[in-house]
């Protein structure tokens, strides 16, 4: 596909190899092409790791970080799980609003948390609502420590945002699903990997190898969960869906 943006007469050109068609520049069908280009680009280019959260690098979409926001403000959750620390930007933002909230915890588990990381992240002001678990986040022992910190009547919600292959996310969704209350959600984030595939940093194996064939995999097993976009609790635009490196990966109990 090629993309002809002409700002004078103010149009979007789209060739897709067989004809061309023409899009006023200014509607939400040009914004929506415009932005997956967009997306792709900022992502090669890592405009990601150049965000931070009270100190530290949080590695996240802006976009996402705010509408999993919303989703947290509205679930409640007591416990947040998250799988994959980096450098626990992302840790350091749930235990921040979740504090501003004035209830939860946060557990992340990462199969390697280095010292330096880990040194930063028990220095936090945050650190009294995170606890760190280290090993994978697939192994029953791991998995186990982390659903024990959940108490009796206490809502969860998990984040997996470790290893993006397609069976280690499905197999991630088997082993937390079942600490999610009804209303709540599992995310399997990144899933954008599946329109990487043909960037210059990208693979072509992650066209079918991402968290979006996991959750995919998932629900054909598991029909007590839905795929869905969380909705949106302010909009006074006509545009309708996630700007995101997140694509379906929202998944709500029902």
């Amino acid at each position: 596909m090629k993309l002809f943006i002409d700002t004078d007469a103010r149009t979007l050109s789209v060739d897709d190899g067989h004809s061309t068609r023409t899009l006023d520049l200014y509607c939400d069908k040009a914004f929506g092409l415009i932005s997956d280009q967009w997306l792709k680009i900022g992502w090669n280019q890592k405009y990601v790791y150049s965000f931070s959260w009270m100190g530290r690098p949080i590695i996240q979409l802006p976009e996402d970080i705010l509408r999993i926001q919303e989703v947290i403000y509205r679930v409640k959750p007591d416990l947040i799980i998250e799988t994959g620390v980096a450098h626990g930007g992302s840790l350091i933002f749930y235990a921040s609003f979740l504090k501003a909230m004035g209830k939860g915890r946060v557990v992340g588990i990462d199969i390697e948390i280095r010292p330096h990381n880990r040194q930063a992240i028990e220095a936090h002001e945050m650190k009294p609502l995170i606890t760190l678990i280290e090993g994978s986040s697939i192994d029953p022992a791991i998995v186990s420590q982390a659903k024990s910190l959940l108490k009796p009547g206490e809502r969860c919600l998990v984040i997996l945002d470790s290893n993006h292959t397609r069976d280690h996310v499905r197999a991630e969704l088997e082993a937390y699903h079942d600490v999610i209350a009804k209303g709540s959600y599992i995310v399997a984030t990144d899933g954008s990997m599946r329109d990487l595939h043909d960037v210059p940093r990208g693979n072509p194996s992650w066209k079918t190898d991402n968290p979006c064939e996991a959750a995919k995999d998932f629900l054909q097993t598991h029909p007590e969960f839905v795929l869905e976009q969380p909705p949106w609790p302010f909009n006074e635009s006509t545009w309708t869906r996630n700007l995101t490196h997140w694509p379906d990966a929202y998944l709500r109990r029902l």
